[in-house]
């Protein structure tokens, strides 16, 4: 959606995070957490983004699949939903702003994916179109953490349908050791298309996880000129499936 320099091509590499067992909900009452003192300010940090439609949103008519056959080879939440279910399409991202005053984005929009080992130190697996089980995953390699001055990571609507009133969708941070950290996106905000989900800081060397969730009505450049990145954003577009 941006045009922007200093992504380089991303190197396949081998991803390690850690296996928190417990979480811990970051609320408006509880608004952050430091990566630093639960010692996790190394290795990947893998942030994920999970959604499914609202149940009360699914129809209670099953499409026969004598007559639409083609609709078994579809998963049961598309098949349960119809045409709305399809037409939601939830993408992670972030805004990344380096301590060598570096900004840019990493997104499925554009094919803006990053790079693990290489600046910006922050990739993103793919493109997850209809909800499903592992969702859409991001790494950030916090062994370059010195690098990193904030790091904005939003969720939008591709399509341009507001639906996030129709939506459960949950952001989860694995941090390499500690408790797994998780923001849910359950206000509901029919007209908006992105929401601004958490910022993380190197604050005088602590890496502070700080929850936003500030839904807005535009997509990255609202977002950009909310927190104030200031960056040229153009037309982008996604290749068809």
């Amino acid at each position: 959606m941006g045009f922007f320099d200093g992504l380089l091509g991303a190197r396949a590499v081998d991803f390690d995070s850690g296996n928190a067992t417990n979480a811990i909900e970051l609320t408006k009452r509880r608004q952050s957490a430091s990566l630093t003192k639960q010692g996790a300010a190394t290795g990947h940090l893998r942030v994920n983004l999970t959604w499914r439609m609202r149940t009360s949103d699914f129809g209670t008519q099953r499409p026969s699949l004598l007559r639409h056959p083609l609709k078994a080879l579809k998963p049961p939440e598309i098949q349960g939903h119809g045409q709305s279910m399809v037409d939601v399409d939830l993408d992670l991202g972030c805004l990344y702003e380096l301590t060598d005053g570096t900004k840019g984005v990493v997104q499925p929009l554009g094919d803006y994916l990053g790079d693990i080992n290489a600046v910006p130190y922050i990739k993103i697996s793919g493109d997850d179109r209809f909800g499903s089980g592992s969702g859409e995953t991001m790494y950030i390699n916090l062994d370059h953490r010195e690098s990193i001055k904030r790091i904005l990571v939003f969720v939008y609507i591709y399509d341009q349908t507001p639906a996030f009133d129709r939506t459960h969708a949950i952001v989860t941070l694995y941090p390499s050791s500690g408790p797994r950290l998780e923001i849910s996106l359950d206000e509901r905000h029919p007209q908006a298309r992105s929401c601004a989900v958490l910022l993380i800081e190197n604050v005088k060397g602590e890496l502070m996880v700080r929850r936003e969730v500030k839904f807005v009505y535009g997509f990255q450049a609202e977002l950009d000129r909310l927190y104030g990145w200031g960056l040229q954003w153009g037309r982008g577009y996604k290749t068809k499936v």
